[in-house]
């Protein structure tokens, strides 16, 4: 995937704001950004990670497969066992709770100024 591509998971209970917490999200958002800004392409419904309280591994994997096609991931927050295993898979993953489009600004400009210095 091209610099100016990017396909973003966000965890979401509503399609308007980065509101969830990896784990206990039931919805990504799954986005497509390019330079024109981005597009929502699908909504992801998967179980929650930590839905009985306890982290489940098995479908954790489980849902960072299903994801797998995405390059990014935007949460409110994250555990550092599950930013483990998507970065394992490729996935960035960026803690910024907020409207989503904002959010995603936000992520965009940082991965720009990061490129600058590779």
């Amino acid at each position: 995937m091209d610099k100016e591509k990017y396909r973003i998971a966000v965890a979401s209970s509503d399609g308007i704001v980065v509101n969830n917490h990896f784990g206990r999200a039931r919805a990504f958002y799954i986005y497509e950004y390019e330079e024109a800004g981005p597009d929502l392409l699908e909504v992801r419904k998967l179980p929650p990670v930590c839905e009985t309280g306890e982290h489940d591994e098995a479908r954790l994997k489980e849902n960072v497969e299903r994801l797998s096609d995405c390059t990014h991931l935007l949460a409110s927050r994250i555990g550092d066992g599950a930013r483990a295993v998507l970065e394992q898979y490729g996935i960035n993953v960026y803690e910024i709770p907020g409207v989503i489009s904002e959010s995603i600004d936000k992520m965009i400009r940082f991965e720009k100024v990061n490129e600058l210095f590779k």
